[in-house]
């Protein structure tokens, strides 16, 4: 099911749907501030599983990020987040980031990696954030599945004509973009870029 939500203007009543289309352990794709994404509730392992199965990767190996609504929301799910790291993050978020932080309890073990760390977003895009402030609840992230290194799927209606018979529910937020956010290992000191994207680190 494709649904229209405006990007800077988003439906109350039609975020409250997507979001409890959610909580009820659903699988979505939805628009970001970089490419389209597919996700679902955090708190739902077979939803997660499910998404696993739909890119063909093992749960088990797969480093699949999540959303947070903003910073201190995100400071809930990664420990040891110092003063310096802090204001570093506060520096580049919300924004096209993926920043990969040691994983506090409240991360599902699904979601960890042997490591003990995780990737954590937070979007500057307003239906994501519409979305997440409804659920009050991180959205597992991870891009679609490519049906070839070079096509980045942007365009809604393709994305329901390929996608749709295997998530819940497509939100249209308009045209996608063709890059994906920057992911950066804050694990070590200083932050080191493990992929380039969207986002330009100073």
């Amino acid at each position: 099911m494709l649904i229209q939500i405006h990007p800077k203007n988003p439906d109350e009543r039609k975020i409250r749907m997507v979001a409890d289309c959610l909580r009820k352990g659903g699988v979505i794709i939805y628009p970001t501030d970089t490419v389209y994404g597919i996700g679902c509730d955090i708190e739902h392992p077979e939803a997660i599983e499910r998404i696993c199965r739909i890119k063909q990767i093992n749960p088990q190996k797969a480093q699949l990020s999540f959303l947070c609504s903003d910073l201190s929301h995100l400071s809930e799910y990664a420990k040891s987040i110092d003063t310096p790291l802090y204001r570093f993050l506060k520096q580049y978020l919300p924004g096209p980031f993926t920043f990969i932080l040691p994983a506090s309890k409240k991360v599902p073990k699904l979601l960890k990696t042997k490591k003990e760390t995780v990737g954590i977003r937070v979007p500057d895009n307003l239906i994501a954030h519409a979305l997440l402030k409804e659920l009050d609840r991180p959205i597992l992230s991870t891009s679609l599945p490519l049906e070839n290194e070079q096509e980045i799927f942007s365009d809604p209606e393709l994305i329901e004509e390929h996608f749709g018979h295997l998530v819940d529910l497509i939100i249209d937020g308009g045209e996608g973009g063709h890059l994906p956010s920057t992911v950066v290992d804050c694990t070590q000191n200083p932050p080191e870029v493990v992929r380039e994207g969207l986002g330009i680190l100073e």
